[in-house]
């Protein structure tokens, strides 16, 4: 930790006096600080304070020439290992998910390349509001680290969630970020399909499969631990979303090709989702009456071949798994899957006993020149088994 600096980004808020706190105690454990109070920040707490206790210039406006001079906004974004925004108001927050920069604290956290980590302070029913929780969903889908808030009574004499994490909380959090395992997929974009699709046949009936999501959604969550940016386009399924990833619902293979397409491109494909292979040739506009032999004249048609169109498109990733789920002849299935969609890797499973919906999974991993059999094992191993091959590949 001796070598380890924090920038430290002090909002306007009341909670402002535990950053002064924060810096002592950073202090203690070898972490050095360098800090930019806001406008804002500046009605709770004085630069002359953080100084004193940083040691260190304290900056306060991205139009102070001299400070320009000395340390540059840009050198000062990345000149840390890690930023440290406490308090994070709603307004600092709401500013930096839109990647509005007008003072010196939101340019600088709009022009690092280091990990952010917010510690969020504000009254709890501006933090329970639905833009708060939105804007934080999307920092958090960016790649930023949040400790907090804690619930408790507030300074405006409301009580619940809202007060900042006590300075030895987002200090363990801090020495947390800078201990943290490699990313090595930081800056990679992944597209994942994941669940079953539906396709309707009337208003109330459907044509789909038992596919639960489990696997997709295990696999989404690795690859984001990796550092990853993950958009993962689900079928309807039960499942939370993992944190930090971008989900796209949908019902349809249509709806899911279509929604593959905005997402495209990317550096990963994995197509993991049961897609129907096909779909009634019209959707019934009233339910179908068994009495009326409707059912004897029900047309299917192909649906789109979400895989091979990845493996055709001009944004073509450099790196598109293929998921085959057989019940028989595995392996040989498998191969011929590989090479009519002309994809790099296959993942295949036997999904004749409880796979589908189940916690566990045996999967083949196939590519042109190599067999690798694995052991049965849970999908979240799986996953990040997974999550190492594909990692070591863009190494």
């Amino acid at each position: 930790m001796a070598q380890k600096r924090i920038l430290l980004i002090i909002g306007g808020g009341i909670a402002a006096y535990k950053s002064l706190f924060l810096i002592r105690e950073l202090a203690g454990r070898g972490i050095k600080s360098r800090v930019i109070i806001t406008k804002g920040g500046t009605q709770f707490v004085t630069p002359l304070s953080a100084a004193s206790l940083s040691g260190d210039t304290v900056y306060t406006d991205l139009w102070d020439l001299t400070a320009e001079a000395e340390m540059g906004h840009i050198e000062l974004s990345r000149s840390a290992d890690l930023i440290v925004v406490a308090p994070a108001t709603a307004d600092i927050m709401a500013k930096a998910t839109q990647g509005i920069a007008g003072d010196l604290a939101t340019t600088t956290l709009l022009a690092t390349d280091k990990p952010v980590l917010y510690a969020p302070a504000m009254n709890v029913r501006m933090y329970e509001h639905p833009a708060t929780q939105r804007n934080m969903a999307q920092l958090k889908s960016d790649g930023a680290l949040f400790v907090g808030p804690d619930a408790g009574e507030m300074a405006c004499g409301e009580f619940g969630e809202g007060r900042m994490a006590e300075p030895a909380a987002i200090a363990d959090a801090i020495e947390a970020a800078l201990n943290a395992a490699p990313r090595p997929l930081t800056g990679r974009r992944v597209v994942i399909t994941a669940g079953p699709t539906r396709e309707p046949i009337d208003p109330v009936r459907y044509l789909s499969n038992h596919s639960s999501g489990k696997q997709g959604y295990a696999i989404a969550e690795a690859l984001e631990e990796l550092g990853a940016h993950v958009t993962l386009i689900s079928g309807p399924t039960a499942l939370q979303t993992p944190d930090g990833v971008t989900r796209v619902d949908i019902e349809t293979a249509q709806q899911m090709m279509d929604a593959v397409e905005r997402a495209l491109p990317a550096d990963i494909f994995l197509g993991v989702a049961a897609v129907a292979d096909w779909r009634p040739a019209q959707n019934g506009k009233v339910k179908i009456k068994k009495s009326g032999g409707g059912a004897s004249d029900l047309k299917l048609v192909e649906n789109p071949d979400i895989l091979k169109s990845v493996c055709d498109h001009v944004k073509r990733p450099e790196l598109v798994i293929g998921f085959a789920a057989e019940t028989n002849d595995v392996l040989d299935h498998a191969k011929a899957k590989l090479a009519r969609k002309g994809c790099d890797w296959i993942m295949a499973n036997d999904v004749s006993g409880d796979v589908m919906g189940g916690d566990h999974n045996t999967m083949i991993w196939v590519t042109k020149d190599a067999t690798e059999m694995w052991p049965k094992m849970r999908k979240a191993d799986a996953a990040h088994r997974l999550s190492k091959k594909i990692a070591e590949y863009f190494e």
